[in-house]
């Protein structure tokens, strides 16, 4: 199916405002006139693409969601869910982030409320629950699914906020590398004796 450049460029235009209107406040706040505003587009061509704000932030996240289902599902399917045959150059979340930093910057702002944090926390942890389900893999019989797919979510999660915390100085290869040492260790704190 071929996109219109003028549907596109209107999305693009209205996916720019909003995430300038959220640095400043909550989503309910924002107005469709101010949002059209600062998009530079009419509210009938707004009302012809979306009902409200609401939806306009829902079909971004769908976006972001569905590029970030894609590059944490690559590297366990290229490796058949084989951890250890995973290498640095096969990871592409992070790449994602920086595709879409205004958006995470946004998520992981300590002056944004948490509701944002909760939506993509409750987004990944879906879609890794279902990625859990189609390899097939089974957990220890000790260990509650539940906890497991949560710590796995909130791992993903705080290795984004912690680059987010670092300004995202480090490069998403540097990130590569360090999840593939993460993932390659047991415990990744050893005693400090002999």
């Amino acid at each position: 199916m071929k996109h219109d450049l003028r549907v596109i460029k209107t999305q693009e235009s209205l996916r720019h405002a909003l995430l300038e209107l959220l640095k400043k406040k909550p989503l309910e706040n924002i107005s469709v006139a101010e949002l059209c505003r600062l998009a530079q587009i009419n509210r009938g061509t707004f009302y012809s693409h979306y009902k409200d704000v609401h939806e306009v932030f829902k079909r971004y996240l769908e976006v972001i969601v569905d590029d970030f289902r894609r590059a944490y599902e690559e590297p366990y399917i290229k490796t058949s869910f084989k951890i250890e045959k995973m290498s640095a150059d096969m990871i592409q979340i992070f790449h994602h982030v920086k595709k879409y930093q205004s958006f995470y910057q946004i998520v992981f702002d300590r002056q944004i409320p948490m509701m944002y944090y909760y939506l993509l926390f409750d987004t990944v942890r879906s879609f890794m629950q279902e990625s859990l389900e189609q390899s097939k893999l089974v957990p220890d019989s000790t260990v509650h699914i539940d906890y497991l797919i949560s710590y796995q979510s909130n791992a993903i999660l705080g290795l984004l906020m912690e680059w987010h915390r670092q300004d995202y100085q480090s490069s998403a290869e540097e990130l590569n590398e360090q999840l593939i040492m993460i993932l390659s260790l047991n415990s990744p704190f050893r005693t400090g004796r002999g």
